[in-house]
């Protein structure tokens, strides 16, 4: 952006054109820089990439078209060039679990664009946003320690996880695990890139949300890792088990969602101290491990729409009319009320198994009633 500033030779028009210069290019270069913050590598998730072949080795133009990366992530793109779809689908792994977990709650882990992903809510240093980059920095590690399993990365393979101590002598320790250990590590490495390259006045605000972004990025990983367990599978004649092969297995998604969940309502409130770091706001309460989840500002009001905080409020959303919880209507209509009206639901029904091998069903359908938040 070009900004041409005319400063006349004499006179209180000269001062009033110069203040009037020095305005506009402050303001572009504060839009400039919201613009910036806002966009997030979480962004691949809405763009795929698909194919990995069109990484070109050197193909440096389409690291550097890749929206929301930083710096330090662009340079890795350029070094790991086939991890970008695996980063991409691990990102939106996390984004589907935000969704699930949180989809009876005011926040419901909304997607408003490809390039910020959650807009503007994620520029305040609230639980949610805790639980959104725990959540994402674990997708990374298990589509990237998967890929690893499965061949499809050229800088990685199986796993070589120690074998476990109290594993029985007689079972094999092989196979092909997940390779949780590389997925760790670059998942530190990419996620936490974007931090790293920031530098903040000891002390200031900004530096206390950077704490809190790393802190909750590596919890995210610790449940990850934490939730990995051995896996075997048995051979012998007829399936007698006489021997077992046994490697380590990440646990599935939607155990991760649900630690990190708890985590999410037991988070610990923080701020910085004298020396620049984050401690207990509450500090007769145990302090934090590196698998909890931190914040330092309070959440916004998600009743309403507010462009502000990003919040989308909760008008429209369907509410449950039975319900005491979140998901019921009292709750999640912030006591506005809620409409009430007739919906046709078609699903499957009467379905009988065909020998062999298929299932054939009838489609139904039935109104039912809806609630919805004025």
């Amino acid at each position: 952006m070009l900004f041409k500033l005319k400063l006349m030779r004499s006179g209180w028009g000269g001062v009033t054109d110069a203040r009037h210069g020095v305005v506009a290019i402050t303001f572009c270069a504060f839009f400039m820089q919201v613009f910036v913050e806002a966009s997030s590598w979480w962004s691949l998730a809405m763009n795929p990439l698909l194919i990995p072949e069109a990484y070109i080795i050197g193909g440096q133009p389409l690291c550097s078209q890749l929206t929301g990366l930083s710096k330090g992530q662009k340079k890795l793109c350029q070094l790991y060039q086939d991890h970008m779809q695996f980063i991409g689908e691990g990102a939106k792994t996390g984004i589907q679990e935000c969704q699930y977990q949180f989809r009876n709650r005011r926040w419901n882990c909304s997607t408003v664009d490809n390039t910020s992903v959650f807009g503007r809510v994620m520029q305040i240093g609230s639980r949610e946003t805790a639980f959104t980059y725990a959540i994402s920095a674990a997708g990374v590690v298990n589509a990237v320690s998967r890929a690893c399993r499965e061949g499809e990365l050229s800088s990685c393979g199986c796993s070589r996880a120690a074998r476990p101590k109290d594993l029985p002598r007689d079972w094999l320790w092989g196979g092909c695990g997940d390779n949780l250990n590389y997925g760790y590590r670059f998942s530190k490495e990419f996620v936490d890139a974007r931090e790293r390259e920031k530098t903040f006045t000891k002390g200031s605000v900004e530096s206390a949300r950077l704490l809190m972004n790393l802190h909750n990025n590596e919890a995210g990983r610790r449940i990850a890792s934490d939730l990995a367990h051995v896996s075997c599978k048995c051979h012998g004649v007829s399936g007698s088990c006489s021997l077992k092969t046994c490697w380590l297995q990440l646990a599935d998604f939607r155990k991760v969602g649900d630690a990190l969940k708890e985590k999410y309502d037991s988070a610990a409130a923080m701020r910085l101290n004298s020396r620049g770091k984050l401690v207990q706001v509450h500090s007769k309460f145990n302090s934090p491990t590196s698998s909890d989840l931190v914040y330092i500002d309070p959440s916004p009001d998600y009743c309403v729409e507010n462009k502000t905080t990003g919040s989308l409020g909760t008008q429209g959303r369907l509410c449950n009319k039975t319900s005491e919880g979140m998901d019921g209507c009292a709750l999640m209509c912030c006591g506005r009320g809620y409409d009430q009206y007739k919906a046709q639901l078609v699903e499957r029904c009467h379905c009988k198994f065909h020998w062999c091998c298929y299932v054939k069903c009838k489609r139904c359908s039935r109104v039912v009633d809806q609630f919805v938040c004025k």
